[in-house]
């Protein structure tokens, strides 16, 4: 029998609770639960379980998942965002389950980017600053994007052009001109992120945005904003007055 364990995450610890979670009332089995009451009624332990899928001889699913958010001072981020051979190296996360983790986080991307090519991203900021959020803000290194759209504003492509410190030298008009046309793109959005977590334009960022217009402006392609990502905040070169 475990003894009881309190999780950092909010879920009520379990007393005396066997370790095989099928032998559990099925009221407090995390997958019973989820199609009973919905994903959004679970911890963050409860979800991660449901992911994990199984654990080890004296440790259930529930067990591996608590440890995990322990060891990542009770973090989803952190976990989520760790280097690979961190996670590997946990026991009860090999990588069949961390590829499975990877996967479920992509695909949660990937669900953002849908909403961008259901309606104008224009029109629908919101879902625009969510999608570049969930793609850019745990990144350790900053990276410039282009969102490619077509003449009614809906997402063609999102693509990552330059990797590194976002000025003059990294970031070259001729290629992001390059890749609008081959998109037939009627206009851009651009945006990186600062892995500082501080969403203010520098001069370079400033600089660089011009120029991108400019050099665009000549093929007839619209830029429609340059978006900067922080750490949950996005500050907008259009509602700035900067483009």
């Amino acid at each position: 029998m475990l003894a009881a364990y309190c999780a950092t995450s909010g879920d009520d610890a379990r007393v005396d609770q066997p370790a095989n979670i099928s032998h559990w009332p099925r009221s407090e089995r995390p997958r019973e639960r989820l199609i009973e009451r919905g994903a959004q009624a679970l911890s963050d332990a409860e979800l991660l379980a449901v992911v994990i899928g199984t654990g080890f001889s004296g440790a259930n699913a529930l067990d591996v998942a608590r440890q995990l958010l322990v060891a990542f001072g009770g973090s989803l981020r952190r976990l989520l965002t760790a280097a690979p051979t961190e996670l590997l190296e946990r026991r009860g996360l090999g990588p069949a389950r961390y590829a499975t983790l990877m996967a479920a986080l992509e695909l949660a991307r990937r669900h953002y980017r849908e909403a961008l090519r259901a309606g104008p991203a224009m029109n629908a900021p919101a879902a625009t600053r969510q999608f570049l959020t969930a793609q850019l803000r745990d990144r350790p290194y900053e990276v410039f994007c282009c969102l490619h759209l077509d003449n009614r504003h809906r997402l063609i492509h999102f693509e990552e052009v330059f990797r590194g410190t976002i000025d003059g030298a990294s970031v070259h008009p001729r290629e992001v001109v390059r890749q609008a046309l081959q998109h037939n793109a009627a206009a851009l959005i651009f945006a990186h992120n600062h892995p500082s977590g501080v969403a203010e334009a520098s001069q370079a960022d400033e600089l660089i945005t011009r120029r991108l217009r400019d050099a665009l402006a000549l093929v007839d392609i619209r830029v429609l904003d340059h978006l900067i990502v922080g750490d949950n905040h996005c500050l907008s070169f259009a509602e700035r007055g900067l483009l």
